[in-house]
């Protein structure tokens, strides 16, 4: 009978523990864990994962996340020896613990241990309580929740992210750096025990204030280690040996543009970049050694790029970050501007792909008018018969904008956009000629980026921020004309005579100058990396004297010699001539091969060419015909010009220079002499034999004005072709006596109104033209 009422007395207890689980369950979810209420503190962190810049949570706190397994394993030696010896085995508390620290209390009449266990250190961390006996009931009860909703190692992980180092710094991440520099799975054993017990007062304890505290609670750890045999006896004695100081902690504070770009690019608490530490430091330093030299309230940009991989492995978006005068904490690799003439090794690429020009073509910089865009050079100035290497390497624009002109600048434009190039043009605007001359809006990044077409083969890459980025790249140019442009770039326009040419590239770099010198670029080449630089104002104030040559290239050659003694990842990235790029000898006015002795080759130039295709010479448009290149002509036996129905009558052909070059060119290279006199018995017919008269400086219907403040306008004019030597001009009717004869004239026009300007060569052949002074 006792033992039916012992069984009827335990039948109630599975019911009792039935509702027990019940009943925690319920408060469980009542009152959950306050995981999810934590606001994440992120750190943006190097390649090798250097800490960059750290942004807070809302308490102001920021944080390193780790693992344990990037923990040194004597930190969590010395952590769980020194606090929590049962960790893996207790379920969040240690009744043992806690009885044992009663005792000691209660003996002492006051706190010597709390028996509090790791997992009941995080719930306090997570859920903050007074210390009285209720929040140590909802210290445990938040314990019992952590060991059943999270793993172990979870728990760990926890601690090693929240543990408090005194002020606004949290976890063994962020101390490990900011006390010692260095990631915490480098931590020797002593340091590892100094960070171990540093939590338990981390103001009492810093080492950089308190160093005989912080020795004395260090080597009660190790004697705990000692004690337990975790850390063998010796070892804790000469651990003990080394004393404890340490420098004031010292926050990250690199790349804090591109850290705030990258928040945006990754949801993760540690965001790693691509960043290599050692060069951005050195970078960090170039930019602030230059501060002192810019102008006023002027900043600079500066990125490095591996072409190869297409990582950024330095960024300065401001000259200071600190520094409002200059607006130092606008991005200027994000942002819009004018790139000048960046753009023009993409045009010549172009150029060279569409067959419209080889690498010796002859262009013309001479004085032109598109409708009503008439650009100049840099220089003021025009340097006549030019080679399109030539023109590329001088940057000059006449032979640009001739190029786009023929290529069509919206279909330039649509290329650059598909290869990740976005141009910015005003609303509404549509990409014309001036895109050749920084007519448009590009953003440091993209330009970069851009380039790297010229580095890897004609396919042009996006930049990579983050390791696990995948590498995109679309193709811009032909492997062909991008080795061709790199190597005009890099000073090796002519093939050598030697026949061969090295597969490592020198520094290749372009300038780009915007209008009123408010934008200075740079972008160089090297045979491992791409080098961006700009200079200027942030509000686009003009600086007198600021442009790419002076301002910009000097800052990336430093650059460049920094990377020369910073050493290669994995050593240079060659670049051997395709199979699509060969030589060729061809001959000026023509721009193709001539055999050798032939009149028709005025000058001899050797010549990069791609797919064997040799263009002749671009002539602009109303080029051809009696003012083009060939000219088909008739001689009789005695050498001169007749008519094509003169008795033996011999057909023949001249290659003459562009008639807009004619005022650069020497006399013996000039029409009138390369043409044979005409015989006087059966002279040829004018028509198709004499170049036409053109007049330069002023256009038909144009609307000139003087400048301010002067009443009379002195327009300076010219004129090319004709007959003869002899040039007569009149103007509204009247003899220039002045210009009698020359063939350039300066009109005085000294009042408003319609002016009709006539010339007439010796054969009386005439060009008229009207146009308006206001």
């Amino acid at each position: 009978m006792r033992h039916m009422g012992r069984l009827k007395r335990w039948r109630w207890l599975p019911l009792f523990l039935l509702l027990l689980v019940a009943g925690l369950g319920l408060l469980d979810r009542l009152d959950p864990l306050p995981l999810q209420e934590l606001q994440p503190a992120r750190v943006v962190v190097a390649e090798d994962g250097t800490p960059l810049w750290r942004f807070a949570d809302r308490q102001g706190v920021w944080r390193y996340p780790v693992t344990p397994e990037e923990v040194a394993p004597a930190y969590l030696d010395a952590l769980l020896t020194y606090e929590d010896r049962w960790f893996w085995h207790h379920p969040g508390i240690n009744p043992l613990a806690l009885v044992r620290a009663s005792a000691q209390n209660l003996l002492h009449h006051g706190i010597v241990s709390g028996g509090s266990t790791l997992t009941m250190q995080v719930a306090r961390l997570i859920d903050p309580q007074p210390r009285t006996l209720r929040g140590k009931m909802v210290q445990a009860w938040r314990a019992l929740q952590l060991e059943w909703h999270l793993s172990k190692r979870q728990i760990l992980t926890l601690y090693l992210n929240r543990a408090p180092f005194g002020g606004t710094v949290e976890g063994i991440g962020a101390a490990s750096w900011l006390w010692l520099g260095k990631p915490p799975a480098r931590l020797t054993q002593g340091e590892a025990a100094l960070l171990a017990v540093l939590p338990q007062a981390p103001s009492r304890l810093r080492p950089d204030r308190w160093p005989q505290r912080a020795e004395a609670a260090r080597n009660k750890v190790l004697d705990r280690l000692a004690a337990y045999r975790v850390w063998p006896a010796a070892t804790v004695a000469e651990i003990k040996q080394e004393p404890v100081w340490l420098p004031p902690r010292q926050m990250p504070q690199h790349a804090p543009l591109l850290a705030r770009r990258l928040l945006s690019l990754s949801p993760a608490t540690k965001i790693v970049s691509t960043l290599d530490v050692a060069l951005q430091r050195e970078l960090e330093n170039l930019a602030d050694a230059l501060r002192t030299q810019l102008p006023p309230r002027t900043s600079l940009a500066l990125l490095v790029v591996d072409h190869h991989t297409m990582n950024v492995r330095g960024y300065v978006g401001s000259v200071s970050f600190t520094d409002d005068s200059r607006f130092g904490q606008i991005d200027m690799i994000a942002s819009v501007r004018s790139p000048g003439s960046l753009l023009k090794p993409f045009i010549y690429g172009m150029a060279l792909d569409e067959g419209l020009i080889h690498g010796e073509s002859l262009l013309q910089d001479v004085p032109r008018r598109f409708g009503d865009y008439r650009p100049g050079n840099f220089d003021s100035g025009f340097h006549g018969p030019v080679s399109a290497s030539e023109a590329l390497q001088r940057s000059l624009n006449l032979p640009a904008v001739q190029l786009l002109d023929a290529l069509g600048p919206k279909g330039v434009a649509a290329r650059l956009r598909n290869a990740g190039l976005d141009l910015r043009f005003p609303a509404g605007g549509q990409p014309n000629l001036a895109l050749a001359l920084g007519g448009t809006g590009a953003r440091l990044d993209d330009m970069v980026a851009a380039f790297s077409a010229f580095a890897r083969h004609g396919n042009a890459a996006q930049l990579r921020w983050l390791p696990q980025q995948p590498l995109q790249e679309r193709p811009l140019l032909s492997p062909g004309a991008a080795w061709i442009i790199r190597r005009i770039l890099a000073g090796q326009a002519q093939p050598p005579a030697s026949g061969t040419v090295s597969d490592v590239v020198p520094l290749a770099w372009k300038t780009g100058t915007s209008y009123g010198y408010r934008d200075a670029w740079s972008i160089g080449i090297t045979p491992r990396y791409l080098i961006g630089v700009w200079v200027g104002r942030p509000d686009a104030t003009p600086v007198a004297g600021q442009f790419g040559f002076a301002s910009a290239v000097p800052v990336m050659n430093q650059v460049s010699h920094i990377l020369a003694g910073h050493g290669l990842p994995d050593g240079i990235v060659r670049d051997p001539r395709p199979p699509s790029v060969s030589a060729a000898s061809i001959c000026w006015p023509g721009g193709q091969p001539l055999p050798p002795g032939d009149d028709n080759c005025r000058q001899r130039r050797q010549s990069w060419v791609l797919n064997h295709t040799l263009p002749p010479t671009l002539l602009a448009p109303g080029q051809e015909g009696v003012n083009g290149l060939r000219q088909r002509i008739w001689l009789n036996r005695q050498g001169r010009r007749v008519a094509a129905d003169c008795p033996d009558a011999q057909s023949s052909e001249r290659l003459l220079w562009p008639l807009p070059l004619e005022p650069w060119l020497p006399a013996s290279e000039r029409r009138a002499q390369r043409l044979p006199p005409a015989d006087l018995l059966c002279p040829p017919l004018t028509s198709g034999n004499v170049p036409p008269l053109v007049v330069t400086g002023v256009i038909a219907g144009q609307r000139v004005q003087p400048l301010p403040g002067h009443a009379v306008l002195l327009l300076p004019v010219a004129v090319q072709g004709g007959q003869g030597t002899q040039r007569w001009w009149f103007l509204n009717g009247q003899p220039v006596e002045q210009a009698a004869g020359q063939s350039s004239a300066s009109l005085v026009l000294s009042s408003p109104g319609t002016y009709q300007l006539v010339v007439m060569d010796e054969g009386g052949q005439l060009v008229s033209l009207s146009f308006t002074r206001s």
